[in-house]
């Protein structure tokens, strides 16, 4: 009699399992990138150091993206505050400030309710001072 209590136990709690893997895959949609490096190549000091990267919901269900954290003050984000529905996309817009001289490899990190939050950009780049 034990045997059986124990066996419908793991049964039930197998199918609980399973079932909670499945709603959680409807419910955490992934993530998508174009991509998830931008190199500047050579920038001049004090230009422009903004970039865009597009992202898209490839799930069944909104993402929202809840922080973009660079990790510097040298590297300021900007995102979509609403969620992004299925089969839509978006940008997250990224500024880096040019009037430090040399090179440069930052990363923002962005957190959302995707299953494969958080994901990590990274800017690179040269900047060079002006010879006057």
């Amino acid at each position: 009699m034990k045997k059986t209590i124990i066996i419908l136990f793991v049964i039930v709690m197998t199918t609980l399992v399973a079932q909670s893997q499945e709603a959680k895959s409807v419910t955490q949609d992934s993530i998508h990138f174009v991509k998830t490096t931008h190199d500047y190549g050579l920038l001049q000091y004090g230009s422009d150091g903004s970039t865009e990267f597009k992202f898209s919901n490839k799930g069944n269900a909104p993402i929202v993206l809840t922080n973009v954290k660079a990790a510097c003050g040298c590297t300021t984000p900007e995102w979509p505050r609403s969620p992004v529905n299925p089969g839509e996309s978006a940008v997250i817009k990224v500024k880096y400030d040019t009037k430090r001289v040399g090179a440069f490899s930052k990363t923002i990190a962005v957190f959302s309710n995707a299953i494969n939050s958080p994901v990590v950009l990274t800017i690179k780049g040269i900047v060079s001072k002006n010879e006057e």
